[in-house]
């Protein structure tokens, strides 16, 4: 059955592209005991992207690591990522240890229950000592998720019983302002990094039955990792520590380059990332309305002189945010036409008055290029006054998501 034809292209060989340039640009110079690993971030359907299509380019990226956030996001990755080691960021919730075994996830844990729930799944699984990694969060200010400094020991402890399936095979923690200039909160949680390490390494040499010395040490999202500072100082830290570093790159692996401070990184990786994603739909019908006429629900737009409309087939529910009601624009014929009246549940209107030759089935453009112009996330996060992140994993589920693959 042909579909409702609104859909987004996704060019994994863009996505690939971007994750081999940011692994160079992260180890531009380094020598191979100090590389440093990229954890693609994949959670949230990929940002909208389609999990299914971007887990396998990362994989054919080289990437070896990927990021969700949930255990159920976590088996679907496995489905199309069969040898990946998954990383669950957000943890497993009671109930779920079975399956973070039965799929070879890797868990990140700071509470002692998930520390219960992921070694009785263990032990009924039949796992040997020390089989079952996990990662140990730490926070180190951002306040969020994590253990703080006074619960390290206790957590700690958990790892000491040579008998434990559980193994402490990575230790993560979050920059909550890597995209601040000025790096102050930055330095700051490093230091308390460090700190929190001094203390774990310690009991790491108290304690003989400790089931292995944590392998990786990861922190930094695309900000951090287009900066260039933050990737340093975790090298330097992995250095004092015998520890391999690992960073996390989201929203750069999808073509865009966060804004540090208001700007974006001059640097050649940011100017080199390619737009992953492109969303388009088509002109259902056409009309035309004398002036006076209001278009939308509550009559907020109306004609100030006659004019042509164009109905397309996309609306809130597919993720075109209401708030670019009577504010944004498309591209259809590679020109722009300004969306009139309020964004419907399933459908928008635009003025095509100014556009020549319109006709239904043409193609329009919400996000992407077409012809001369572009139509950006950034433009649609500015216009609804929110984040390129929000713009993306707003995409409903029922917009087909459709692989592409283009050159440079």
């Amino acid at each position: 059955m042909e579909r409702r034809p609104c859909w987004v292209e996704i060019d994994t060989c863009a996505f690939e592209d971007n994750y081999r340039l940011l692994a160079a640009a992260s180890n531009d110079a380094a020598e191979d005991a100090a590389r440093l690993e990229l954890l693609a971030i994949v959670k949230a359907n990929a940002y909208g992207h389609g999990l299914e299509l971007c887990a396998p380019a990362a994989v054919r990226a080289g990437a070896r690591w990927l990021g969700v956030t949930s255990v159920e996001e976590g088996v679907a990755a496995r489905r199309c990522a069969a040898d990946a080691k998954i990383l669950v960021i957000g943890g497993p919730f009671a109930g779920q240890g079975a399956e973070v075994i039965a799929h070879r996830l890797t868990a990140v844990v700071w509470e002692h229950w998930q520390l219960d729930e992921l070694e009785a799944a263990a032990r009924r699984a039949g796992c040997a000592a020390s089989s079952v990694a996990v990662h140990l969060e730490l926070d180190t200010g951002m306040n969020r998720q994590g253990v703080g400094a006074d619960g390290l020991d206790g957590v700690l402890t958990r790892f000491v019983r040579s008998d434990s399936p559980l193994r402490l095979d990575g230790v993560m923690t979050h920059l909550y302002a890597a995209d601040e200039s000025d790096d102050v909160a930055t330095r700051q949680q490093l230091a308390e990094l460090e700190r929190m390490l001094e203390r774990m390494m310690e009991r790491v040499m108290a304690a003989a039955g400790l089931s292995g010395r944590p392998i990786w040490l990861h922190l930094g999202n695309s900000a951090a990792v287009l900066g260039g500072k933050v990737t340093r100082a975790l090298r330097e830290v992995c250095g004092r520590w015998g520890l391999r570093a690992m960073a996390r790159p989201g929203l750069a692996l999808y073509g865009l380059a966060p804004e540090i401070s208001g700007e974006s990184p001059e640097t050649v990786a940011a100017a080199s990332l390619r737009r992953v994603l492109r969303w388009k739909t088509r002109v259902v019908s056409l009309h035309s309305i004398d002036a006076g006429q209001m278009v939308g629900y509550n009559g907020t737009f109306v004609a100030t002189e006659p004019m042509r409309l164009a109905l397309l087939a996309v609306g809130y529910a597919d993720g075109l945010n209401r708030a670019l009601s009577n504010r944004g624009w498309v591209l259809i014929r590679g020109e722009r036409a300004p969306i009139v009246g309020r964004i419907s549940m399933d459908q928008t209107v635009v003025d095509v008055t100014g556009i020549a030759d319109v006709v239904v089935m043409d193609e329009v453009v919400l996000l992407g290029r077409q012809g001369g112009d572009a139509i950006t996330a950034e433009d649609h996060a500015r216009w609804a006054a929110t984040i390129p992140w929000e713009i993306f994993t707003s995409i409903g589920a029922r917009v087909e998501r459709r692989e592409v693959r283009s050159g440079p």
